[in-house]
Protein backbone atom coordinates (compact mmCIF):
# COMPACT_ATOMS: atom_id res chain seq x y z
CA UNK A 1 0.00 0.00 0.00
CA UNK A 2 1.54 3.32 -1.06
CA UNK A 3 0.14 6.16 0.72
CA UNK A 4 -1.22 9.11 -1.73
CA UNK A 5 1.01 12.29 -1.53
CA UNK A 6 -0.53 15.30 -0.13
CA UNK A 7 -1.96 18.17 -2.30
CA UNK A 8 1.09 20.50 -2.51
CA UNK A 9 -0.51 23.24 -4.37
CA UNK A 10 -0.60 26.83 -2.39
CA UNK A 11 -3.29 27.38 -0.03
CA UNK A 12 -4.39 29.74 2.58
CA UNK A 13 -5.20 29.00 6.16
CA UNK A 14 -8.42 28.46 5.24
CA UNK A 15 -7.48 25.95 2.80
CA UNK A 16 -8.39 28.42 -0.51
CA UNK A 17 -6.28 28.74 -3.65
CA UNK A 18 -4.33 31.62 -3.34
CA UNK A 19 -4.17 34.13 -6.04
CA UNK A 20 -1.30 36.11 -7.29
CA UNK A 21 -1.31 39.12 -9.16
CA UNK A 22 -0.46 39.07 -12.78
CA UNK A 23 2.71 40.90 -12.78
CA UNK A 24 4.06 39.00 -9.77
CA UNK A 25 3.08 35.72 -11.64
CA UNK A 26 5.41 36.71 -14.48
CA UNK A 27 7.93 37.24 -12.43
CA UNK A 28 7.80 34.45 -10.10
CA UNK A 29 7.95 32.64 -13.58
CA UNK A 30 10.66 34.02 -14.73
CA UNK A 31 12.50 33.13 -12.02
CA UNK A 32 11.66 29.56 -11.78
CA UNK A 33 12.68 29.21 -15.03
CA UNK A 34 16.28 30.70 -14.56
CA UNK A 35 16.39 28.37 -11.23
CA UNK A 36 15.05 25.73 -13.90
CA UNK A 37 17.66 25.70 -15.93
CA UNK A 38 20.35 26.55 -13.18
CA UNK A 39 19.67 23.47 -10.94
CA UNK A 40 19.54 21.23 -15.00
CA UNK A 41 22.98 22.59 -15.41
CA UNK A 42 24.35 21.79 -11.85
CA UNK A 43 22.62 17.81 -12.47
CA UNK A 44 23.67 17.82 -15.96
CA UNK A 45 27.31 17.68 -14.40
CA UNK A 46 26.94 15.98 -11.62
CA UNK A 47 25.77 12.92 -13.19
CA UNK A 48 28.48 13.26 -16.32
CA UNK A 49 31.08 13.37 -13.41
CA UNK A 50 29.25 10.27 -11.92
CA UNK A 51 29.33 8.48 -14.91
CA UNK A 52 33.13 9.65 -15.39
CA UNK A 53 34.04 8.30 -11.98
CA UNK A 54 31.82 4.84 -12.08
CA UNK A 55 33.63 4.23 -15.92
CA UNK A 56 36.81 4.62 -14.37
CA UNK A 57 35.73 2.53 -10.92
CA UNK A 58 35.18 -0.14 -13.66
CA UNK A 59 38.00 0.00 -15.44
CA UNK A 60 40.33 -0.24 -12.55
CA UNK A 61 38.06 -3.21 -11.37
CA UNK A 62 38.28 -5.20 -14.61
CA UNK A 63 41.90 -6.50 -14.47
CA UNK A 64 40.70 -9.57 -12.75
CA UNK A 65 41.90 -12.91 -13.80
CA UNK A 66 42.18 -15.65 -11.49
CA UNK A 67 44.62 -18.16 -11.90
CA UNK A 68 43.50 -21.85 -10.57
CA UNK A 69 45.02 -24.92 -10.47
CA UNK A 70 42.38 -27.58 -10.26
CA UNK A 71 42.56 -31.22 -8.40
CA UNK A 72 40.63 -33.18 -11.51
CA UNK A 73 41.22 -32.88 -14.69
CA UNK A 74 38.47 -31.29 -16.90
CA UNK A 75 37.49 -33.81 -19.20
CA UNK A 76 36.27 -35.57 -16.66
CA UNK A 77 32.29 -35.38 -16.49
CA UNK A 78 30.50 -33.61 -13.38
CA UNK A 79 33.72 -33.72 -11.75
CA UNK A 80 36.38 -31.77 -13.53
CA UNK A 81 33.76 -30.26 -16.55
CA UNK A 82 32.39 -27.66 -13.79
CA UNK A 83 35.15 -25.21 -13.18
CA UNK A 84 36.04 -25.54 -16.97
CA UNK A 85 32.40 -24.12 -17.54
CA UNK A 86 32.37 -21.67 -14.51
CA UNK A 87 35.58 -20.37 -16.09
CA UNK A 88 33.65 -19.93 -19.48
CA UNK A 89 30.60 -18.30 -17.95
CA UNK A 90 32.84 -15.76 -15.48
CA UNK A 91 33.80 -14.42 -18.89
CA UNK A 92 30.93 -14.41 -20.25
CA UNK A 93 28.81 -12.82 -17.41
CA UNK A 94 31.35 -10.17 -16.35
CA UNK A 95 31.40 -8.60 -19.63
CA UNK A 96 35.15 -9.76 -19.64
CA UNK A 97 35.88 -8.01 -16.34
CA UNK A 98 36.95 -11.63 -15.15
CA UNK A 99 38.20 -13.94 -16.60
CA UNK A 100 39.84 -17.40 -15.09
CA UNK A 101 42.50 -19.12 -16.46
CA UNK A 102 42.57 -23.22 -15.16
CA UNK A 103 45.63 -25.68 -14.94
CA UNK A 104 45.13 -28.91 -14.92
CA UNK A 105 46.05 -31.38 -11.84
CA UNK A 106 49.91 -30.94 -11.45
CA UNK A 107 50.58 -28.79 -14.09
CA UNK A 108 51.32 -25.46 -11.58
CA UNK A 109 50.39 -26.79 -8.01
CA UNK A 110 50.05 -30.09 -7.05
CA UNK A 111 46.61 -31.30 -6.27
CA UNK A 112 46.52 -31.44 -2.20
CA UNK A 113 49.31 -28.36 -2.20
CA UNK A 114 46.36 -25.98 -2.97
CA UNK A 115 44.92 -24.84 -0.22
CA UNK A 116 48.12 -23.81 0.93
CA UNK A 117 49.65 -22.38 -2.03
CA UNK A 118 45.92 -19.84 -2.58
CA UNK A 119 46.33 -18.97 1.25
CA UNK A 120 50.16 -17.79 0.98
CA UNK A 121 48.80 -16.18 -2.47
CA UNK A 122 51.31 -17.89 -4.58
CA UNK A 123 47.96 -18.35 -6.18
CA UNK A 124 44.88 -16.53 -6.22
CA UNK A 125 42.36 -19.26 -6.50
CA UNK A 126 42.19 -23.29 -7.10
CA UNK A 127 39.28 -25.49 -7.14
CA UNK A 128 39.48 -28.89 -5.14
CA UNK A 129 37.40 -30.44 -2.36
CA UNK A 130 37.61 -29.72 1.28
CA UNK A 131 38.46 -33.78 1.99
CA UNK A 132 41.84 -33.49 0.81
CA UNK A 133 42.30 -30.90 3.76
CA UNK A 134 40.81 -33.41 6.71
CA UNK A 135 44.82 -34.20 7.48
CA UNK A 136 44.83 -30.44 8.65
CA UNK A 137 41.32 -29.97 9.74
CA UNK A 138 39.52 -32.79 10.52
CA UNK A 139 35.71 -31.23 9.92
CA UNK A 140 36.63 -30.26 6.32
CA UNK A 141 35.43 -33.77 5.48
CA UNK A 142 31.96 -33.15 6.56
CA UNK A 143 32.22 -29.83 3.86
CA UNK A 144 32.92 -32.26 1.24
CA UNK A 145 31.19 -35.98 1.76
CA UNK A 146 28.95 -37.45 4.85
CA UNK A 147 28.48 -40.89 4.93
CA UNK A 148 25.10 -41.91 5.12
CA UNK A 149 25.36 -38.47 4.98
CA UNK A 150 22.89 -35.70 2.79
CA UNK A 151 21.79 -35.97 -0.75
CA UNK A 152 22.70 -33.18 -2.85
CA UNK A 153 19.30 -31.16 -2.60
CA UNK A 154 19.55 -31.16 1.62
CA UNK A 155 23.28 -30.74 1.57
CA UNK A 156 22.79 -27.55 -0.83
CA UNK A 157 19.31 -26.71 1.94
CA UNK A 158 21.61 -27.09 5.02
CA UNK A 159 24.90 -25.21 3.14
CA UNK A 160 23.05 -21.84 1.87
CA UNK A 161 19.92 -21.98 3.88
CA UNK A 162 21.15 -23.84 7.25
CA UNK A 163 24.36 -22.61 9.09
CA UNK A 164 26.67 -24.74 6.56
CA UNK A 165 28.44 -21.79 5.10
CA UNK A 166 29.29 -19.23 8.12
CA UNK A 167 30.52 -22.80 9.40
CA UNK A 168 32.31 -23.17 6.19
CA UNK A 169 33.98 -20.11 6.58
CA UNK A 170 34.63 -20.10 9.50
CA UNK A 171 36.49 -23.56 9.42
CA UNK A 172 39.20 -21.95 7.30
CA UNK A 173 39.22 -18.41 8.95
CA UNK A 174 40.04 -20.08 12.76
CA UNK A 175 42.74 -22.49 11.25
CA UNK A 176 44.44 -19.43 9.66
CA UNK A 177 44.03 -19.76 6.13
CA UNK A 178 43.81 -16.55 4.43
CA UNK A 179 40.77 -17.75 1.80
CA UNK A 180 37.10 -17.25 0.55
CA UNK A 181 35.28 -20.05 -0.09
CA UNK A 182 32.35 -20.74 -2.37
CA UNK A 183 30.98 -24.44 -2.78
CA UNK A 184 31.57 -24.35 -6.71
CA UNK A 185 30.19 -27.92 -7.74
CA UNK A 186 28.13 -30.78 -6.31
CA UNK A 187 27.66 -34.20 -7.46
CA UNK A 188 25.24 -37.25 -6.69
CA UNK A 189 26.18 -40.60 -5.58
CA UNK A 190 28.72 -42.53 -6.36
CA UNK A 191 29.78 -45.80 -6.77
CA UNK A 192 31.11 -47.40 -3.39
CA UNK A 193 33.86 -49.63 -5.07
CA UNK A 194 35.15 -51.51 -7.65
CA UNK A 195 36.10 -55.10 -6.58
CA UNK A 196 38.00 -58.37 -8.42
CA UNK A 197 35.84 -60.13 -6.41
CA UNK A 198 32.03 -60.40 -4.78
CA UNK A 199 31.54 -59.03 -1.35
CA UNK A 200 29.28 -61.00 0.29
CA UNK A 201 30.12 -60.48 3.98
CA UNK A 202 32.59 -58.17 5.96
CA UNK A 203 35.00 -60.86 6.25
CA UNK A 204 35.37 -61.06 2.41
CA UNK A 205 36.88 -57.15 2.89
CA UNK A 206 39.48 -57.80 5.81
CA UNK A 207 42.82 -57.50 3.69
CA UNK A 208 42.06 -55.93 1.18
CA UNK A 209 44.35 -53.04 -0.19
CA UNK A 210 42.08 -49.95 -1.47
CA UNK A 211 41.76 -46.94 -2.49
CA UNK A 212 39.27 -44.72 -0.82
CA UNK A 213 38.01 -41.21 -0.10
CA UNK A 214 37.41 -39.12 3.49
CA UNK A 215 35.37 -40.64 5.95
CA UNK A 216 34.33 -43.56 4.33
CA UNK A 217 38.28 -44.82 4.23
CA UNK A 218 37.64 -44.86 8.06
CA UNK A 219 35.04 -47.02 8.05
CA UNK A 220 36.43 -49.39 5.83
CA UNK A 221 39.77 -49.46 7.58
CA UNK A 222 37.57 -50.75 10.66
CA UNK A 223 36.76 -54.09 8.45
CA UNK A 224 40.54 -54.65 8.12
CA UNK A 225 40.64 -52.52 4.69
CA UNK A 226 44.44 -51.10 4.39
CA UNK A 227 43.20 -47.83 2.11
CA UNK A 228 45.40 -45.13 0.66
CA UNK A 229 44.04 -41.91 -0.93
CA UNK A 230 45.51 -41.79 -4.98
CA UNK A 231 44.73 -39.01 -7.09
CA UNK A 232 42.41 -40.38 -9.78
CA UNK A 233 45.32 -40.74 -12.46
CA UNK A 234 46.82 -43.18 -10.70
CA UNK A 235 44.13 -45.84 -9.97
CA UNK A 236 44.50 -47.88 -13.34
CA UNK A 237 47.78 -48.24 -12.96
CA UNK A 238 47.75 -49.36 -9.24
CA UNK A 239 44.99 -51.87 -10.01
CA UNK A 240 47.32 -53.12 -12.99
CA UNK A 241 50.10 -53.70 -10.98
CA UNK A 242 48.15 -55.47 -8.15
CA UNK A 243 49.19 -52.15 -5.57
CA UNK A 244 45.76 -52.28 -4.76
CA UNK A 245 42.85 -54.77 -4.63
CA UNK A 246 39.72 -52.62 -4.92
CA UNK A 247 38.87 -48.89 -5.51
CA UNK A 248 36.13 -46.25 -5.09
CA UNK A 249 36.51 -42.93 -7.18
CA UNK A 250 33.35 -41.32 -8.31
CA UNK A 251 30.33 -41.92 -10.48
CA UNK A 252 29.97 -44.07 -13.37
CA UNK A 253 30.75 -41.87 -15.96
CA UNK A 254 33.46 -40.66 -14.11
CA UNK A 255 34.97 -44.43 -13.61
CA UNK A 256 34.72 -45.03 -16.81
CA UNK A 257 36.68 -42.40 -18.58
CA UNK A 258 39.58 -44.53 -16.09
CA UNK A 259 39.20 -47.64 -17.48
CA UNK A 260 38.55 -49.37 -13.89
CA UNK A 261 35.81 -52.20 -15.77
CA UNK A 262 39.25 -53.75 -17.78
CA UNK A 263 40.71 -54.51 -14.57
CA UNK A 264 37.92 -55.44 -12.24
CA UNK A 265 34.46 -56.55 -12.65
CA UNK A 266 32.40 -55.89 -10.22
CA UNK A 267 30.67 -52.62 -8.84
CA UNK A 268 29.18 -52.40 -6.21
CA UNK A 269 26.08 -50.09 -5.19
CA UNK A 270 24.97 -47.68 -3.61
CA UNK A 271 27.69 -45.12 -2.34
CA UNK A 272 27.10 -45.08 1.14
CA UNK A 273 30.06 -43.23 1.58
CA UNK A 274 29.67 -40.18 -0.47
CA UNK A 275 25.78 -39.26 -1.19
CA UNK A 276 26.57 -36.26 -2.63
CA UNK A 277 29.94 -34.62 -3.06
CA UNK A 278 30.65 -30.82 -2.89
CA UNK A 279 33.61 -29.40 -4.50
CA UNK A 280 35.11 -25.73 -3.36
CA UNK A 281 36.39 -22.51 -5.25
CA UNK A 282 39.14 -21.10 -2.88
CA UNK A 283 39.97 -17.61 -3.52
CA UNK A 284 42.84 -15.70 -1.80
CA UNK A 285 41.07 -13.34 0.77
CA UNK A 286 43.77 -10.19 -0.53
CA UNK A 287 42.68 -10.97 -3.97
CA UNK A 288 39.18 -11.63 -3.00
CA UNK A 289 39.07 -8.11 -1.44
CA UNK A 290 40.31 -6.19 -4.55
CA UNK A 291 37.28 -7.06 -6.37
CA UNK A 292 34.31 -4.75 -6.53
CA UNK A 293 31.29 -6.05 -4.90
CA UNK A 294 29.31 -6.76 -8.15
CA UNK A 295 32.76 -9.08 -9.10
CA UNK A 296 32.45 -10.76 -5.93
CA UNK A 297 28.61 -11.18 -6.66
CA UNK A 298 29.52 -12.67 -10.22
CA UNK A 299 31.53 -15.28 -8.62
CA UNK A 300 29.48 -16.42 -6.05
CA UNK A 301 26.54 -16.92 -8.10
CA UNK A 302 28.16 -18.27 -10.87
CA UNK A 303 29.53 -20.60 -8.86
CA UNK A 304 26.04 -21.36 -7.12
CA UNK A 305 24.77 -21.96 -10.96
CA UNK A 306 27.03 -24.23 -11.57
CA UNK A 307 26.51 -26.46 -8.53
CA UNK A 308 22.83 -26.98 -10.20
CA UNK A 309 24.51 -27.34 -14.12
CA UNK A 310 26.86 -29.82 -12.17
CA UNK A 311 24.03 -32.07 -10.78
CA UNK A 312 22.23 -31.78 -13.52
CA UNK A 313 25.46 -32.78 -15.51
CA UNK A 314 26.05 -35.74 -13.63
CA UNK A 315 22.61 -37.25 -12.91
CA UNK A 316 21.93 -37.30 -17.09
CA UNK A 317 24.92 -39.57 -18.14
CA UNK A 318 24.49 -42.19 -15.35
CA UNK A 319 22.69 -44.80 -16.91
CA UNK A 320 23.99 -45.16 -20.14
CA UNK A 321 27.24 -46.00 -18.74
CA UNK A 322 26.16 -48.48 -16.36
CA UNK A 323 24.14 -50.15 -19.49
CA UNK A 324 27.21 -50.39 -21.54
CA UNK A 325 29.41 -51.53 -18.65
CA UNK A 326 26.94 -54.44 -18.19
CA UNK A 327 27.46 -54.97 -21.90
CA UNK A 328 31.11 -55.38 -21.27
CA UNK A 329 30.56 -58.00 -18.47
CA UNK A 330 30.92 -55.62 -15.63
CA UNK A 331 28.84 -56.97 -12.84
CA UNK A 332 26.31 -54.42 -10.72
CA UNK A 333 26.08 -55.60 -7.32
CA UNK A 334 24.08 -53.66 -4.40
CA UNK A 335 24.92 -53.56 -1.04
CA UNK A 336 22.80 -56.10 1.09
CA UNK A 337 20.96 -54.89 4.58
CA UNK A 338 23.36 -56.66 6.77
CA UNK A 339 26.28 -55.19 4.78
CA UNK A 340 24.79 -51.50 4.69
CA UNK A 341 23.92 -51.97 8.16
CA UNK A 342 27.37 -52.81 9.07
CA UNK A 343 28.87 -49.88 7.35
CA UNK A 344 26.54 -48.01 9.05
CA UNK A 345 27.51 -49.25 12.69
CA UNK A 346 31.07 -48.78 12.23
CA UNK A 347 29.98 -45.42 10.57
CA UNK A 348 28.83 -44.54 14.32
CA UNK A 349 32.35 -45.57 16.00
CA UNK A 350 34.19 -43.91 13.51
CA UNK A 351 31.64 -39.82 14.30
CA UNK A 352 32.05 -40.74 18.45
CA UNK A 353 36.25 -41.04 17.47
CA UNK A 354 36.23 -38.09 15.46
CA UNK A 355 33.37 -35.76 17.90
CA UNK A 356 35.31 -36.90 20.72
CA UNK A 357 38.95 -36.13 19.69
CA UNK A 358 38.03 -32.41 17.40
CA UNK A 359 35.94 -29.88 19.47
CA UNK A 360 35.04 -27.91 15.97
CA UNK A 361 34.76 -31.20 14.04
CA UNK A 362 31.73 -31.89 16.79
CA UNK A 363 30.54 -28.55 16.17
CA UNK A 364 29.85 -29.05 12.42
CA UNK A 365 28.54 -32.47 13.22
CA UNK A 366 25.94 -31.43 15.66
CA UNK A 367 24.40 -28.55 13.32
CA UNK A 368 24.21 -30.89 10.75
CA UNK A 369 22.66 -33.63 12.64
CA UNK A 370 20.35 -31.03 14.24
CA UNK A 371 19.81 -29.50 10.86
CA UNK A 372 19.08 -33.30 9.41
CA UNK A 373 16.80 -34.34 12.33
CA UNK A 374 14.28 -31.01 11.16
CA UNK A 375 14.37 -32.13 7.19
CA UNK A 376 13.38 -35.89 8.41
CA UNK A 377 9.93 -35.01 8.58
CA UNK A 378 10.01 -33.54 5.05
CA UNK A 379 11.96 -36.24 3.40
CA UNK A 380 9.95 -39.39 5.04
CA UNK A 381 7.00 -37.71 3.36
CA UNK A 382 7.44 -35.82 0.45
CA UNK A 383 9.08 -38.03 -1.97
CA UNK A 384 7.94 -41.74 -3.69
CA UNK A 385 9.88 -43.88 -3.35
CA UNK A 386 12.64 -44.95 -5.09
CA UNK A 387 12.58 -47.38 -8.31
CA UNK A 388 12.75 -50.93 -8.27
CA UNK A 389 16.15 -52.42 -8.90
Amino acid sequence: FIKPRSDVRNQTSKGQPQIQPLAEKRTTTSRGQVMKTFVKSILSTAVLSAAICGTVSAQAADKVLLKTPIAFGSHLPALGTPIKWVSEQLKVMSDGSIKMKIYEPGKLVAPKEILDAVSAGKINSGYATAGYWQGKMPAAALFSAVPFGPEAGEYMAWLYYGNGMNLYQEMYDTNGYNVKVIPCAIISPETSGWFSKEINSPEDLSGLNMRFFGLGASVMEKLGVSTSQLPGGEIFGALEKGAIDASEFSQPAIDQRLGFHKIVKYNYFPGWHQQATVFELLVNKDAWGKMSEGQQAIVENTCKASMTNAIAEGESMQFEVMAKAQENGVKIRYWSDDMLNTFNEKWQEVVAEKTAGDEFFNKVWTDMSTFRKGYDLWEANAFLPRAER
